[in-house]
C-alpha cells in the first residue's frame, strides 16, 4: 500500500489532519504525519493528546524549509495578513512578510505532490481579490495548478453554517473543485440529552417569557436588532421594571438609530447605530409630552438600558480608520447592550443549521434539553465541526472554545483531500 506523506501547519486541533487521513484512509492509502506545526501553547497540548504525543514545533517562520522531511502533501489553514505589495505582481515576492510567505517557501524548497489550504471566505474579496490573486500567483509561479472554491459547511453533512476558501494545487492535474455531493443535517443530529441545566436568573426570565420552552428555539438575544425571533433586555426586564411605553419607545428607538438620515442631521458618517438627541426622538415619539418622554428617557439610562453619549465619527489613527467620541456634537440616547453581555446569546434550533460558530460566542450558544437551558457541551461543539467521537480534550474549557471557533470543517477537508489525492 502505498504511503502518503504530509505535513501540518497551523495545526490547531488537528482537524485538517483528521480530514486528509479519513480521505486517504477511504481512498486506500496509508498516511503519514511527518511534521506538525502550531504555536498556541493550549492547541500544542490538545495536538499531542489525540495524536500519540506526536512532536509538534512552533513557529513556523523561525523554522528552516530544508529541516522539515520530505513530504506528498501540505495542509495549512493560514492566518489572513495583508501583502504590502498585492496588486503589482501577484507572485512568489509579493508574499514576503506574511505567514503564507512560509507555506510557499516550503513549497518551493520541497515541491510536494500537492496542498490544501483554507481559509475566511473574505480572502476572495479582501483588497478587491487582489489578495487571493497573489496567493494563487505565487503558487501557480511554483509549478503547480492551482484550483479553488467557496465552500459552506452546511453541505457537508454539518448543521453549521460555515463559508470558508479551500486553495488546492497539484504539480500534474488541476484539482476539480465543483460537484461536490450535498449532505445536510439539522443540529438534533449532534445533539446530547440530559446534561446539566444551566440555573440563572436569566435563563429563569427566558423560561417564563415563553409558556413552552421550544419556543425559544432559534431565539437571538442581544439588544441592537429587531426581529420576530429577537428577544431584547427589556423584553425580560433584566436591569429593572419596565412600562409598557417604555418598551414600545425601546422597540422604535432601536430601529430609528439606524436610519441613514440621522447621519446628515447630526454630521456624522453614518454608523449601525448612532446616539439620537431629545429633539430628534421627540420629531418621531411625540404622541406624549416632550417633559414626559424625557423622563422615561432618563429612566432608562438610569437602568443602563440606553447611554447618553456623544455620537462617534470615524477619524484616520496611524493610518487606521477608527471611531471616536465626537465632543463638539451633542449628546443623545443609545442602545447599550451588546450581544457578549447576555449569558446566552442565540439558543439553538433542533430542526435547524446553526450560524456560524465563532470564538467570541461558542460558550454563548443556548440549547433547549428536558425542558430546561444548559449551554452547548463541548462534545456538541466538535460534532459542530466533523471531529471523530474519540477526539478527547484536556484543556480548559474556554481554551477549547476558542480554538474551535476557528478550526476547520473535518468532513470537508476529507472530501477537498479526495480530490487532490
Amino acid at each position: 500500500m502505498k504511503k502518503l506523506k504530509f505535513i501540518d501547519l497551523f495545526a490547531g486541533l488537528g482537524g485538517t489532519r483528521i480530514g486528509f487521513e479519513q480521505a486517504c484512509e477511504e481512498l486506500g492509502f496509508a498516511s503519514e504525519c511527518v511534521f506538525t506545526s502550531e504555536i498556541k501553547p493550549y492547541a500544542v497540548e490538545i495536538y499531542k493528546h489525540n495524536f500519540n504525543d506526536d512532536e509538534v514545533f512552533g513557529d513556523i517562520t523561525k523554522i528552516d524549509e530544508k529541516d522539515i522531511p520530505a513530504f506528498d502533501y501540505l495542509l495549512g489553514g493560514f492566518p489572513c495578513q495583508p501583502f504590502s505589495n498585492a496588486g503589482k505582481r501577484h507572485g512568489f515576492e509579493d508574499t514576503r512578510g506574511t505567514l503564507f510567505f512560509d507555506i510557499a517557501r516550503i513549497i518551493k524548497h520541497h515541491k510536494p505532490t500537492g496542498f490544501l489550504l483554507e481559509n475566511v471566505d473574505g480572502l476572495v474579496t479582501n483588497d478587491k481579490g487582489n489578495m487571493l490573486k497573489t496567493i494563487v500567483g505565487a503558487l501557480e509561479e511554483l509549478g503547480y495548478n492551482v484550483n479553488w472554491e467557496v465552500l459552506n459547511s452546511k453541505n457537508f453533512g454539518v448543521p453549521q453554517e460555515r463559508k470558508r476558501v479551500y486553495i488546492v494545487g497539484h504539480r500534474y492535474n488541476k484539482p476539480d473543485m465543483n460537484k461536490f455531493e450535498t449532505v445536510t443535517k439539522t443540529f438534533s443530529s449532534i445533539k446530547e440529552e440530559n446534561l446539566e441545566p444551566l440555573v440563572s436568573p436569566f435563563t429563569e426570565r427566558l423560561l417564563t417569557l415563553y409558556e413552552s420552552p421550544s419556543k425559544l428555539m432559534g431565539k437571538a438575544i442581544k439588544d441592537k436588532r429587531g426581529g420576530a425571533d429577537n428577544i431584547h433586555s427589556w423584553d425580560l426586564e433584566l436591569k429593572g421594571k419596565l412600562s409598557s411605553e417604555q418598551k414600545n419607545l425601546l422597540n422604535i428607538l432601536l430601529k430609528q438609530r439606524r436610519s441613514k438620515k440621522w447621519a446628515e442631521v447630526i454630521g456624522i458618517k453614518w454608523m449601525d447605530g448612532m446616539p439620537l438627541t431629545l429633539d430628534q426622538i421627540y420629531s418621531f415619539y411625540s404622541h406624549i409630552d416632550k417633559n414626559d418622554l424625557k423622563e422615561l428617557l432618563d429612566d432608562l439610562v438610569s437602568k443602563k438600558y440606553l447611554r447618553f453619549e456623544h455620537p462617534k465619527e470615524q477619524v484616520v489613527r496611524n493610518g487606521k480608520q477608527v471611531r471616536e467620541y465626537a465632543i463638539d456634537k451633542p449628546k443623545g440616547y443609545n442602545i447599550v447592550t451588546g450581544k457578549l453581555s447576555f449569558e446566552l446569546n442565540k439558543i439553538l434550533d433542533d430542526n435547524s443549521i446553526s450560524p456560524t460558530i465563532v470564538a467570541t460566542e461558542a460558550d454563548r450558544l443556548g440549547v433547549i434539553d428536558n425542558n430546561q437551558i444548559r449551554r452547548l457541551s463541548e462534545r456538541e461543539c466538535l460534532r459542530f465541526f466533523g471531529f471523530p467521537e474519540d477526539y478527547q480534550s484536556n484543556i480548559a474549557h474556554k481554551d477549547l472554545y476558542d480554538l474551535i471557533g476557528n478550526t476547520v470543517v473535518v468532513p470537508v477537508i476529507k472530501e477537498v483531500a479526495k480530490r487532490i489525492i
